[in-house]
């Protein structure tokens, strides 16, 4: 079983919190979805990206890679899970949500912030159990005519009985 700092737990659950942007206006750039009762989906165009990670320093070690974004469009919504693929050499992978994880509603005004956690198990190098991560990208929900691509340099990932997992969105305080 892993335990988990509170930091890192608190993090995952703002992640879990964020899945969606509102925006009342319909543009030329807004992504419409008829399931969307008020406003658009976010746009990854409309979002500023930062990347932190607590990389798993050992085999067999948890690390975290934390996807923080800020909306610099009109207001929208989050509705659901990032979708996040992590790419090796000749395989591509989708991470699933944490379990127990259930996707959330968050509208997120201009100049607003979210993020989402990727949780992984650090690989045995050249392990057969373990995959070579070179790249990991993502996808919002309503969104997926955009991905954002970022090299992984976090180490091989375990693909065993602890395969990595996605958090939902969080919201920041303040």
């Amino acid at each position: 079983m892993r335990t988990f700092p509170l930091a890192l737990a608190a993090a995952l659950a703002t992640t879990l919190l964020l899945t969606g942007c509102d925006d009342d206006k319909t543009g030329g750039d807004d992504v419409k979805n008829t399931d969307w009762k008020s406003g658009s989906a976010c746009a990854l165009g409309d979002m500023g990206v930062e990347v932190g990670a607590g990389a798993a320093p050992a085999a067999g070690d948890t690390g975290t890679v934390t996807v923080t974004l800020t909306n610099k469009g009109a207001q929208c919504a989050l509705k659901g899970f990032p979708a996040v693929d992590l790419l090796a050499d000749d395989k591509t992978t989708s991470v699933s949500p944490d379990e127990g994880a259930k996707p959330q509603s968050l509208t997120l005004g201009k100049g607003g912030t979210t993020s989402f956690t990727v949780t992984y198990v650090r690989g045995e190098a050249g392990s057969a159990e373990s995959l070579d991560v070179r790249k990991a990208s993502f996808t919002l929900p309503g969104d997926t005519r955009t991905a954002h691509e970022l090299t992984w340099s976090y180490g091989e990932v375990a693909w065993t009985d602890e395969k990595p997992s996605v958090s939902g969105f969080e919201t920041s305080a303040g």
